[in-house]
């Protein structure tokens, strides 16, 4: 847990100089994968021990229909993972229909992720929130979109609850949510 801990803190620390400019994506991805590295050897012992996390929240995520980057998605997966949530990744190139499955299936999420990096997924992205509002589901999650195309007018014209342009945003975005 200590280990876990101190991981922690600096993969946070190493978001924050990310989102001051002070790092780049290459350290910001880096850290990522050590922390990865660190969770795969660790959590074998936690569970042995019966000392794992309280889950800080479910949150889905996944990049919408017609794209397939998935470096900023992993970025904030991993980020997110290491603040204690239980990340659902539904993957890249995910239809409307498998977000408002996953929403329908994983009660407890309270929080849908919808990550591009192409600007022809704006449309796409407000097919998504609405096949929720269409399913009687759009009160049940809040839907921040992500990646460096999201600005406040794509936010307006999707219907999502917020945007990020940076990982570190998504996250406190997710805290705010569970708070």
């Amino acid at each position: 847990v200590e280990i876990i801990k101190q991981a922690n803190e600096g993969i946070v620390a190493v978001g924050d100089l990310f989102s001051a400019g002070e790092y780049f994506l290459t350290e910001l991805m880096f850290s990522a994968e050590i922390m990865q590295g660190i969770m795969k050897k660790v959590e074998p012992l936690l569970l042995e021990s019966g000392a794992v996390q309280q889950s800080a929240g479910t949150v889905i995520i996944g990049t919408v229909a017609g794209d397939i980057h998935d470096i900023g998605k992993n970025i904030v997966i991993n980020l997110l993972s290491s603040n204690g949530f239980k990340v659902i990744d539904l993957g890249v190139d995910v239809s409307a229909e498998k977000f408002v499955e996953a929403v329908k299936k994983n009660d407890d999420a309270k929080v849908l992720g919808l990550s591009a990096l192409l600007n022809s997924t704006y449309p796409e992205m407000k097919t998504v929130i609405d096949a929720l509002k269409e399913a009687g589901l759009r009160d049940k999650v809040k839907v921040i979109i992500g990646g460096t195309i999201c600005t406040e007018v794509v936010r307006e014209f999707t219907g999502a609850d917020a945007f990020a342009t940076d990982a570190v945003t998504g996250v406190n975005f997710a805290k705010e949510v569970y708070a």
